[in-house]
């Protein structure tokens, strides 16, 4: 009996996950609002939510309450050079729990070896949130000793959730792509952070901690947590031990339409030199970046991004044709399924939110 009321709760909550998913304006908002659903079906003692940039999966604009804030450098280097779960690594299911993928023996976890175990933490459910444009966001949900592992029913709750989930953290996404105002044309920079080899801050550019305190709000009073930073600086950590080989850079939104990138590279420009400072760099995303990404979070096709960066290049409708090998008519076509997928009407309004 108590098994089929838990069915018929996950189950509700699994539709109420959708309506948020096809509600939220913000992701902020979705996640907040989707971790009160699990944690009535679920449950968990501790979070780490990131968005991701869709083409290197590396993290940024992080949600998180988790007992070792004072550790984050830490926390973050061991869990991208851990290969346990990692959310690259979850492909055939979105889902893996630290229980199930070491038998038991969590402690061939790295992660949970050298930092979660310190926190009594028994269990971790690892969520990826990725569909067919790319990886949104990841999830781990973490249990303490005393509330038990979890179950292979509450890995089957949280796959059924993924997909929409994925599909309303895309959505959010496009919704910062609007027409920036006269007075958010300023480019930042230099804004460089040097870390350290364990992720340590050593020296930054003035206008660093202002961006940071931007990207990552902190509570009032206190000082700004460069997460996008300790990010992209642990997945070059990644690159070099050979645990993942995408690039270790992420964009991420600031405010007002305008996106940035976060890049990671060692001092000197040598690989695998382990003891050599990190340095972290923060600019204004390329139009071309921005187009890439903007055709991702409004679900272009290839012909559709194809036509985009035509018209970003300034082609007109028979140049466009010529170059995609289509008649004019087809292009006008993909014109009208692009105005409608992005919410837009004419193609000065187009490259206004795809431009910035």
């Amino acid at each position: 009996m108590a098994g089929a009321t838990a069915a018929v709760a996950k189950a509700a909550a699994s539709a109420r996950v959708v309506r948020i998913c096809d509600s939220a304006d913000d992701a902020v908002a979705l996640r907040l609002r989707v971790l009160d659903e699990l944690r009535r079906v679920v449950g968990f003692d501790a979070f780490a939510w990131l968005l991701t940039d869709p083409v290197t999966s590396v993290g940024s604009a992080p949600l998180a309450d988790v007992p070792c804030l004072s550790e984050l450098p830490r926390l973050v280097r061991l869990k991208y050079l851990s290969q346990v779960n990692r959310w690259t690594r979850l492909r055939r299911r979105p889902v893996g729990l630290l229980s199930e993928a070491t038998e038991g023996a969590l402690a061939r976890s790295p992660l949970w070896e050298e930092l979660l175990s310190h926190y009594e933490v028994g269990d971790v459910a690892s969520v990826v949130f990725r569909d067919a444009y790319g990886c949104w966001g990841f999830l781990d949900l973490w249990r303490f000793e005393t509330a038990g592992r979890y179950t292979a029913d509450d890995a089957a709750f949280l796959e059924r959730i993924a997909a929409p989930v994925a599909g309303g953290l895309r959505r959010c996404q496009a919704n910062t792509f609007v027409g920036r105002p006269p007075r958010a044309s300023h480019r930042p920079g230099p804004v460089v952070l040097l870390l350290s080899p364990d992720l340590d801050v050593v020296g930054q550019t003035p206008e660093t901690h202002e961006y940071l305190r931007l990207l990552v709000p902190p509570p009032e009073g206190q000082p700004p947590v460069p997460a996008s930073a300790y990010n992209v600086a642990a997945q070059l950590l990644a690159n070099e031990a050979g645990v993942d080989g995408n690039p270790p850079r992420a964009r991420v939104h600031l405010a007002d339409g305008l996106w940035l990138t976060v890049r990671a590279a060692r001092i000197g420009g040598s690989t695998g030199a382990g003891d050599s400072n990190i340095a972290v760099t923060v600019e204004e995303s390329s139009p071309t970046e921005r187009l890439e990404l903007f055709s991702r979070v409004f679900a272009l096709s290839a012909r559709e991004r194809e036509l985009l960066t035509g018209l970003a290049s300034g082609l007109d409708t028979r140049h466009l044709a010529a170059a995609m090998h289509l008649s004019e008519h087809t292009i006008q076509d993909h014109l009208k399924s692009v105005f409608a997928k992005t919410s837009t009407h004419s193609r000065r309004s187009l490259l206004a939110r795809a431009l910035g």
